[in-house]
């Protein structure tokens, strides 16, 4: 099987008519984000259409980007883990709907209706510990535990969706005790060397051929990035090294038995049903929606001074994969420039303005958006969006918010009314960027929901 993925990575075709113009279109992106290394690797029907490397993996030995970079995986990794614990259910070690306090002694009572189900899929109700943990100290899992445990549950399992960490840390520390060893062992052994893949879990220690290094963008200068302690560089929510063909090997893989079996691919990409029946917009460690009617099964990153994305329409069989050594980096965005390119199909035009029968809302949402821009709690908000905005978040915007440049203009794209209240987009225009929008407000005129993304 490993020569026919040699054989599959051998054969790189190249578009002569396309691909000066998409090359121009990546670096383009990547010097206006201030991303000094991209890898990405197209498959289309199960060849590699295109596989290359831009600028650099290591700026201080001006090291080129290869097909042989390793990036850091961020949350790419959850994909892996959540399979490991299918593969453990299939073994018989574990159960889907098992409480998690099963597995792991000594959880909270509010942790007790929780199951490994709910971690796979988000919906666990769990929220994220970085407020509270010191990442320059080496936790045992059992200390990480306890501190996570402290963190208060945000709903009760399967009522909403939100995506959570430290679930996939306790997914890690599951996957530890039902499989009777280290996770990435496990990892290594049913994944990673069948399929013939050089990935593994990161360790800053031991010797890595062609290891990119991972940056910061501020004030105007690259900075390295940020250390954190080696244990908290091997949980179970991604923190893996790979390259764009190990990715390519993974994508295949999921489209036969040799890993998971059908009945455990269904489960991996179906969405998620939450309590009152409607859908969430994940799976079991994938994210699944649909992209103009088309299937779209995809995952994302962001850990150390990496940002990565892996996105598999899978009716038109073609995946995507971008791997970046940079905080600034959108790889989602590289990723649809990249799909549109060769189905353009994929993607529409740019939404067109309407008129905006209400401009004292959208006077709101220009105001939520400032202030979010300027690091400050914005007004208007429920208490559960609200939250969302811890100052470590604000402070994150604010830098991000500072490339966009001043805003220009802000159109209304669209405005129906939902189950929960009345939902619009809009498009903000910015000096250097353009923003969608997304608000929904609820039947007390409070935003319960925001998202924002380059158009």
């Amino acid at each position: 099987m490993r020569l026919i993925y040699l054989a599959l990575f051998s054969l790189i075709l190249a578009s002569p008519v396309h691909a000066d113009s998409l090359d121009d279109a990546v670096m383009k992106e990547m010097k206006r984000r201030h991303v000094p290394g991209l890898s990405v690797l197209v498959l289309k029907d199960g060849k590699v259409i295109k596989e290359k490397g831009y600028g650099k993996a290591n700026l201080e030995h001006n090291v080129p980007v290869t097909p042989q970079t390793v990036f850091q995986s961020g949350s790419i990794g959850k994909t892996f883990t959540a399979a490991l614990i299918l593969l453990l259910e299939q073994d018989g070690k574990l159960k889907l709907d098992d409480p998690i306090s099963r597995h792991l002694p000594d959880t909270p009572a509010a942790w007790a209706p929780i199951t490994i189900r709910h971690l796979l899929s988000h919906t666990s109700g769990l929220g994220d510990p970085y407020e509270i943990i010191d990442f320059r100290k080496d936790y045992t899992d059992e200390e990480l535990i306890a501190l996570e445990a402290t963190v208060p549950v945000r709903f009760a399992p399967g009522e909403k969706w939100a995506y959570s960490n430290m679930g996939y840390h306790l997914l890690g520390f599951i996957a530890n005790r039902a499989g009777g060893k280290f996770y990435g062992d496990q990892l290594r052994e049913r994944i990673f060397a069948p399929l013939g893949m050089s990935t593994r879990v990161i360790s800053e220690a031991d010797i890595v051929p062609h290891r990119a290094a991972g940056y910061e963008w501020k004030k105007d200068a690259y900075k390295n990035q940020s250390w954190v302690a080696p244990r908290l560089n091997t949980t179970a929510d991604g923190s893996l090294y790979l390259t764009a063909r190990d990715l390519a090997a993974w994508d295949q893989a999921l489209y036969g038995d040799k890993i998971l079996d059908a009945r455990l691919r269904t489960a991996s990409f179906t969405p998620t049903k939450l309590n009152d029946g409607a859908d969430a917009p994940y799976g079991l460690g994938w994210f699944v929606d649909t992209v103009k009617g088309r299937r779209h099964i995809s995952h994302g990153g962001a850990w150390q001074g990496f940002r990565t994305q892996l996105c598999r329409y899978v009716d038109d069989k073609l995946t995507v994969v971008v791997l970046a050594n940079s905080t600034t980096a959108l790889p989602a965005k590289f990723a649809d420039m990249i799909a549109a390119h060769y189905v353009p199909a994929l993607f529409d035009a740019p939404s067109k303005a309407i008129a905006d029968p209400n401009p004292g809302l959208t006077a709101q949402v220009r105001a939520l958006m400032a202030s979010l821009a300027a690091g400050k709690p914005p007004a208007g908000l429920t208490p559960d969006l609200g939250a969302r905005f811890t100052p470590a978040h604000l402070a994150y915007l604010k830098e991000r918010s500072a490339d966009k440049g001043p805003l220009q203009t802000v159109e209304l794209l669209s405005s129906e009314t939902k189950e929960g209240g009345r939902s619009l987009r809009y498009r903000f225009t910015h000096a250097n960027e353009t923003m969608l929008v997304s608000v929904l407000v609820d039947q007390a005129g409070l935003f319960s929901q925001l998202g924002s993304w380059p158009e």
